[in-house]
């Protein structure tokens, strides 16, 4: 084989590696994520963000990344997540209840689909309240309608038992998730009345 050629296949499967490592490893029904020009050099970059979003002195919503990095041309705009993306989600007492972590993550505003948000990479979400918590590879955050979503392989473990499937579709809070095509699943059964699940992040201690 040619020296010039063997160049050449070498730097596309470079390539075609280095581009997995920034989209879906689920391979979705609902659209495969928009590729990455890793030529692009993003508008602006910032280091530590933390974003928070509150209504009448009370907490709705905790953003935070170490990085932030900014794209934009003619018809779509984006912020890409690459190091890591929390989203802590209060409910209406002010009690942390929902918390979404991922490796990375992608928040996407375009004349032809509107907002979006994305997250992918080792995506859990918890409800703290409820001791549940869901494991996933891709999941897409509605904020409009304030729901989550994705049709992925998906595992959800709670004080009751183990469920497992395809697909989910839930709040934002995840308080009433379903899993669209479940399957080999199993339940705690227990007669123990007295156990009871502790919310350990925002118990503050017996009232005196």
């Amino acid at each position: 084989m040619k020296p010039a050629l063997t160049n050449r296949l070498f730097f596309t499967v470079a390539v075609v590696l280095t581009a997995a490592t920034v989209l879906y490893s689920c391979k979705s029904d609902l659209g495969e994520a928009r590729k990455i020009n890793l030529d692009e050099t993003p508008m602006q970059v910032v280091e530590g963000i933390f974003h928070i979003q509150s209504e009448n002195g009370m907490m709705q919503l905790r953003v935070e990344s170490p990085r932030m990095e900014r794209y934009a041309n003619d018809s779509v705009s984006y912020e890409l997540f690459p190091d890591g993306f929390n989203v802590f989600v209060y409910n209406e007492e002010g009690l942390l209840e929902t918390e979404i972590t991922s490796l990375q993550a992608r928040h996407t505003d375009s004349d032809a689909d509107g907002e979006t948000w994305e997250a992918f990479g080792d995506v859990v979400v918890s409800n703290i309240i409820k001791g549940e918590r869901l494991e996933t590879d891709t999941l897409y955050w509605d904020r409009d309608n304030e729901r989550i979503y994705t049709d992925c392989y998906v595992k959800m473990f709670s004080p009751d038992g183990f469920m497992q499937g395809y697909g989910i579709e839930s709040d934002q809070r995840a308080r009433h998730s379903k899993i669209l095509r479940p399957f080999d699943n199993f339940f705690i059964i227990s007669n123990d009345s007295t156990k009871t699940y502790v919310d350990s992040v925002n118990f503050i201690g017996p009232l005196l």
